[in-house]
């Protein structure tokens, strides 16, 4: 797959000395979603504004699909790369359709495609535009303004998409469905996207790739959520996962026929609670937890093809585990 960003060498060193990121070089395949993870002052935040130019590289290069971006005229990159950052940024004496509108205006589309546009991404973000598109910043909860954030970052429908802790300011609950909502999103346009988080549980449910930084902006390891839970390639990365890998691995895996117990296809097993073939592990974990016997049966197509219990969730790591060593 081609790479749609290239970090070659980069080297961010301020007046005084401190180097926030040191010689890192690593590639952002087109339409995937890769997360920038790493402890506090690992240097994230300003690999994303490196690739914008909200902050200068010192040395090295950054290619958007091919260009070297200190070639390009700085207000033409940014225009069309979207941007989201943790408090969104929108401004607060324009309505939710003129935030979303804010750059097709700039590069000067008529009235009726503008409209249509911000119509088109309030409906893909979950917002009704006649409902809402009349109503500013600060009649929306974060949840919601975090949306038109994303919205508004995607008006022109930009090649790559920066967003630098977009869900931090939203509650747990809003937050787990905002990921949802945008994991669904990138799906559907399947744009570049670079996410920077501090959330390792939302690096791995969300990222096809996770690159891991250490303090000092050295990059430790740059692989699928399951190689970097069950596989870390160094001590900082084990120490970033923690105890919680195992857990983790659970919201990534999905049941398949041959974790099943062998035991099923009695009468009494097709009627009452159950589970499809295919859930989530976490999932079926939960289901097992809830149930009195700790047994719960598995269904496709409408007919019982196994019985899930504790052994079903322990294979299941191991299949998904050892697939990705």
């Amino acid at each position: 797959m081609a790479a749609a960003i290239v970090f070659d060498h980069v080297l961010k060193e301020y007046p005084d000395g401190t180097v926030a990121v040191d010689d890192l070089s690593f590639e952002v395949r087109e339409h995937e979603l890769l997360a920038l993870v790493g402890p506090s002052g690992c240097g994230k935040s300003t690999t994303l504004r490196m690739a914008n130019r909200l902050v200068e590289l010192t040395s090295g290069r950054i290619l958007i699909n091919g260009e070297d971006i200190t070639q390009v005229d700085t207000v033409a990159l940014r225009r069309r790369i979207g941007y989201v950052i943790q408090h969104v940024g929108l401004f607060p004496h324009r309505t939710v359709t003129q935030n979303v509108a804010t750059v097709p205006q700039l590069l000067g589309w008529d009235r009726a495609r503008t409209r249509a546009r911000v119509g088109e991404l309030l409906e893909l973000v979950g917002l009704d535009p006649d409902h809402y598109g009349r109503r500013y910043p600060h009649e929306l909860s974060g949840g919601e303004r975090q949306r038109v954030g994303v919205a508004r970052a995607l008006a022109v429908d930009p090649p790559v998409l920066l967003m630098d802790e977009p869900f931090g300011a939203v509650d747990p609950v809003g937050r787990r469905r905002l990921q949802a909502e945008f994991r669904r999103i990138h799906r559907e346009l399947g744009t570049t996207v670079v996410l920077v988080t501090h959330d390792v549980d939302e690096a791995v449910r969300l990222a096809d790739r996770v690159a891991v930084l250490s303090r000092g902006g050295r990059l430790e390891q740059l692989a699928p959520p399951v190689s970097v839970l069950s596989a870390p390639a160094s001590p900082a990365v084990a120490d970033l996962v923690g105890s919680g890998a195992a857990v983790r691995l659970l919201s990534l895996g999905r049941l398949e026929r041959a974790d099943l117990a062998a035991d099923a296809g009695t009468a009494d097993l097709a009627i009452g609670p159950h589970l499809e073939l295919g859930a989530a592990l976490d999932d079926v974990f939960a289901a097992i937890a809830q149930a009195p016997d700790g047994r719960v049966p598995v269904r496709e197509g409408g007919a019982v093809v196994g019985v899930a219990d504790a052994d079903t969730v322990v294979t299941a790591l191991h299949r998904v585990t050892a697939a990705a060593s």
